[in-house]
Formats: C-alpha cells, structure tokens, sequence
C-alpha cells in the first residue's frame, strides 16, 4: 500500500507561494498513483500533481493531497526512424535532454529553464521564442492520460482527439499525466549572437529580425532606448564561447542583486542601475556556439516575480510602447530589466496563449534581492491592462489577476475545454485555488 508524508511544506522555486499538503506522495508506478486516487474519493480529498515547482503562480498549490511524479522519469522509448521519444511524465527536461543528445536528437525547442518536469512543461504552455515555431506543447504528438476514475486515455490526434488538444494544455485539471511523445529533430548546435540596439530601432524594424533570425528574442532596459538582440541561429561550426564574458556576467548578478536591494530604499535608483548594467554587460557585441539546449538554457540566479502575457504580433510595437510611456508619465513606478521580448507560431491547442495567431510575448520581472519583496503593484497592474487592452492572454504558469470570464472572451475555444474537464473530472477532484478562480 503507497504511504504519503505529512508535514511537508511546498514551495515554489521563486519562494512566492507555497502550501502544506495533508499527504505529500511520492509514486513509483502507476499502481500506485490509482491507490491515491481511490484514496482521495474516499477521504473527499483533492490531488495536486507537481513536477519541478517551478510555476512563478499558485498553480501547484494544495492543502490536500500533493504527487510529486520526480520517481516516474524514465525514458520508454527512442523510435529513431520517426524522430520521437516517449517519457515518463515526472521526467526533468535536464535529464531528456541529455538522453536525446546521445541518440542523436534534441527538441527543435526548449524554454529557459530545463529543471522542470516534461508534463508540466506542456501543461502550462512553457515557450520560448522563434517565429516559426510553437510553443512547446505544439512537439507533442501523443499522451497517455490516468483520470479520476482510474482510466488510462491514450490520447493523439487519430485517438481521443479532443481530449488530446485539451490534455496537450492541460492545467493539471484533466489527469495525470503518465506519459508525454515529443516529436525530436536531428541533434544541432547554435550560433548565439547578442549586440546592443535601441528600441526605436528593434520596433521599426521587427519584420527584419524576425526573419534574419530562426530565435530572435531582445530584452529591452526600462527606463531607456537600451536593448540587447540576440539571435540564435542552427551552425555546423565547432562550440567555441566567451568565457571571461561569461564570468563577469556572473560576478555582474551578484552586484546587482546588491543595488537592487539597495534600491528598496531609494526607488529612483532603478533606473540607473538598469543603464549601468546594460553599459556593463550588454553594450558590447558576444558570441557563443554550444549544443542546443545549453544555448537554449539559462541560469536564473535569483528569485523573482514574473509576469508573461501574448498579444497579436501585430499589436507588439504599439504595446511596448505604451509601457514605455506609462512609466515616462509615473516617475514614482520603476521596472527592473529586462522586459523580455519574445515571438510564437500560432497553433490550434484549445487554451493556447497563441491559439490561432501568431503571438509576441512580453515579460516584464521584478526581482526579490536576497528574498525581499519590491512594490510592484502599480507596475503589474499598467502591465494588465495594456496587454488586455491589445488582446493579451497570459502565460498560465505566471501570476495572473484574470478569472473565468476574461478567459471566455480569450479563448474561442474554452467551452470546449471545460466540457471535456467536466467529463474526465466531474467532482473537481484535481481542482485548487487557482484553477477556481479559472473555471469557477
């Protein structure tokens, strides 16, 4: 009989929610997790799946019964010929990732962080950037799915197939997710590319960018006209990097979590901090050449929150624009760098943030110096609203103010969502906080 342990304190990795489940479980196998299941609808509990915890929202949180699937992270099958792997869904990213390289593969596409489980990587819509390419459910090809009342659902786009364009986005809300096929590519490096601009000159020209470059993204100074561009582009040429640059990247997040904690006292300084930091670590063009996913990859040295919404890549210049001048016109609201600035190829996945359009998302952060938390409510709130204001949907792994009516007037396809969550889930049992205030 499985065992789950009580008094276990969860918490996001940013360390800005967390809960304590009544029973926290561990399983090793399916068996096991329909015992938790069946224990559940007796004890009328709630069952919250996690992976690696790296949701910057509530959207893990529970007071009831929590499955942490990190036991359930095998790799099942390498189909060579197809170009497809079938994982277990508590596997890391980290470890996929690996695992492909020495078959050969990779995913064409991968978020910044890879310390994330690969089931709920899709079930929040982790993306990256790259016009032609989606975000990174769109690689999912097939899933098996364990519901509440103990069947498993193979689910593709010949099988089950609406449950499969609900359960490639999933919330957590429909199952547990048991296993995830990825569509791979040949393995591949990339050419890195980062070089200072200026925002006028980004927005002027964003049709050029986007097509110069596979996986262009730039990340833009508030409070200036600074911005970095980075290109990042598939090369046959040997890995080669700046590693003095490198260093002192490093060196230079530690002095700046120390200004930004200073500048909990003197709000005005943030702006001076972004400009000198952009003159120091990105006012100089950099290359690098690695294997994908470690291009891809990035440490995040310190917590932070963090918001992320799409908008209609049309809307992109006239969005970043008002943000710009929202905080022209409120000397009192200060932005940490960077806003970054990311692209999507729309996609047919019902609660998609680029459902059936290709999207820009724009991230805007604010950091928590040595855990200390900034003001940031008047920021968030201007944010809101101008990425509502121009069709915005946020990205459902980050804090987020919207409830069930904004989300209908988003998502054309979000009765469609709810009918096949009410079906598989009919007495809420993989429901929390969160998810409440989405569909209820």
């Amino acid at each position: 009989m499985v065992h789950g342990q009580g008094g276990v304190k969860f918490q996001n990795w940013a360390k800005t929610y967390g809960s304590s489940p009544e029973l926290y479980f561990q399983p090793t196998s399916v068996e096991e997790i329909r015992e938790i299941l069946d224990m559940a609808r007796q004890r009328d509990k709630r069952v919250k799946v996690v992976g690696g915890g790296h949701s910057p929202s509530d959207i893990a949180c529970t007071d009831d019964f929590m499955i942490q699937m990190g036991k359930m992270n095998r790799v099942l099958k390498v189909d060579k010929e197809k170009q497809q792997v079938t994982v277990e869904g508590g596997i890391f990213l980290s470890d996929l990732n690996v695992e492909l390289s020495k078959h050969g593969l990779a995913l064409a596409n991968l978020g910044a962080v890879s310390e994330v489980a690969a089931a709920g990587v899709i079930g929040t819509g982790t993306h990256n950037t790259g016009i032609k390419h989606g975000i990174l459910p769109t690689q999912v090809v097939a899933l098996t799915l364990l519901t509440a009342s103990g069947e498993i659902l193979e689910c593709s786009e010949s099988v089950n197939a609406d449950i499969f364009q609900a359960a490639r986005l999933h919330l957590g809300c429909l199952g547990v997710v048991l296993t995830v096929t990825f569509q791979c590519v040949p393995q591949f490096h990339l050419h890195e590319v980062a070089f200072p601009s200026t925002l006028t000159e980004v927005l002027d020209h964003l049709d050029d960018h986007l097509q110069r470059s596979q996986y262009f993204r730039f990340l833009w100074f508030p409070h200036s006209e600074n911005v970095s561009v980075i290109y990042q582009d598939p090369t046959n040429k040997p890995p080669s990097s700046s590693a003095s640059w490198w260093w002192d990247y490093a060196v230079g997040y530690y002095l700046l979590e120390f200004l930004l904690w200073i500048s909990t006292f003197v709000p005005s300084l943030v702006c001076w901090i972004n400009r000198f930091f952009f003159w120091l670590l990105f006012s100089s063009r950099v290359e690098n050449i690695a294997i994908s996913y470690k291009i891809f990859n990035y440490e995040c040295r310190f917590k932070q929150h963090v918001q992320d919404w799409a908008i209609p890549i049309e809307k992109t210049k006239e969005a970043l624009l008002e943000l710009k001048a929202a905080l022209e016109n409120n000397p009192k609201m200060v932005a940490h760098y960077p806003v970054e600035v990311r692209f999507a190829r729309g996609d047919e996945i019902w609660l998609s943030p680029c459902f059936q359009r290709d999207s820009c998302y724009m991230n805007i952060i604010m950091y928590r110096p040595y855990g200390k938390n900034v003001p940031r409510l008047n920021y968030w709130l201007t944010y809101e609203g101008i990425m509502k204001k121009h069709g915005g949907r946020p990205h459902w792994a980050k804090a987020h103010s919207c409830t069930r009516k904004d989300f209908e007037k988003m998502y054309p396809a979000f009765p469609k969502f709810c009918s096949v969550r009410e079906k598989l889930d009919p007495t809420g049992m993989f429901l929390n906080t969160y998810l409440e205030k989405v569909f209820y």
